[in-house]
């Protein structure tokens, strides 16, 4: 909050500066209107990028984030995509400064992986990804088949906020089914030996949830029931929202071909969001974790529909 207002308070200042520096000049010379025009050009940017942040206000935009990556239609292409997306939303985190814990991977047969969940943490996590909750489409020559014809894949991208205490939902211990066992992969050879692995089952809503990141049992039961809260609320809202949506007549079936994004590689490069519009042709930047633009135009877009 203090860099906030500090932020706000620098940003008076200038221009304060900037409009006595104007009347200083009556008629300015061009060197003197360059200045000017410089100082007004930055000064632009840095209020826009302090107005962008106020549109992280909702209610959760400053939580930390469970991000889960399942792969769809598309057979092996798709595992392959799910992977791709997984190291895009690493890289992001890496970028910005974010913390990302790998919860649960499930690994392809041949290639990629089946699913992956992974707890990204720092300032306004939820804020910047909930841009990121949905289906993935990608198109591409693919590299798995003999033939290297063109290829659809989709993955679905599940955002949740971390959320400790949840009013609307009492999870009571009796409902709860918890499973230990060896967890497998990377690791050494401690999760070879031990039954530190948890799957935690809630009879009632039926949702599963594991875990085998951590060295302990108890850590990863922990990790586990964290992303069960999470997923146990996010339930609630949409059964929330879709009740409303029904009473007024414009509740929608949620389908798997409604994909946010697709990410084109060939015959053309091209990434585009179909909420937004918002588009660019540098598809490998995208993947490399360069989501600010996607980010950002889906936070106005959202401000603008919630008026």
């Amino acid at each position: 909050m203090k860099n906030e207002v500090a932020a706000l308070e620098n940003i008076e200042k200038k221009t304060t500066e900037l409009s006595e520096l104007i009347e200083l000049f009556e008629v300015p010379e061009e060197q003197e209107k360059q200045q000017i025009e410089k100082q007004f050009s930055e000064l632009q940017k840095e209020f826009e990028a302090l107005e962008f942040k106020s549109l992280l206000g909702g209610e959760y935009d400053q939580n930390d984030v469970i991000l889960a990556i399942r792969s769809g239609a598309g057979g092996v292409d798709a595992q392959d995509w799910a992977q791709m997306l997984e190291r895009m939303y690493l890289k992001w985190a890496e970028k910005n400064g974010f913390k990302a814990v790998m919860v649960e991977e499930t690994k392809g047969a041949e290639a990629g992986i089946k699913s992956a969940t992974m707890e990204i943490s720092g300032a306004y996590a939820y804020g910047y990804l909930q841009s990121e909750a949905g289906v993935h489409r990608l198109v591409r020559l693919s590299p798995f088949n003999s033939d290297n014809l063109r290829q659809t894949s989709f993955a679905i991208v599940e955002i949740l906020p971390v959320i400790e205490e949840i009013a609307e939902v009492v999870i009571s211990a009796q409902d709860l089914v918890i499973d230990t066992y060896r967890a497998s992969g990377a690791g050494g050879q401690h999760v070879n030996t031990t039954d530190s692995a948890v799957r935690i089952t809630h009879t009632p809503t039926n949702i599963v949830v594991t875990c085998q990141s951590e060295r302990s049992q108890l850590q990863n039961k922990e990790q586990a029931m964290k992303v069960l809260k999470a997923r146990i609320h996010q339930r609630y809202l949409e059964e929330q929202k879709a009740e409303k949506e029904k009473l007024r007549g414009e509740y929608k079936s949620a389908e798997w071909g409604s994909q946010i994004r697709s990410y084109v590689i060939h015959p053309y490069k091209m990434v585009k969001d179909h909420r937004t519009k918002f588009e660019t042709s540098d598809a490998e930047k995208v993947l490399e974790g360069d989501l600010q633009g996607f980010m950002e135009s889906f936070l106005r877009w959202q401000a603008s529909n919630d008026k």
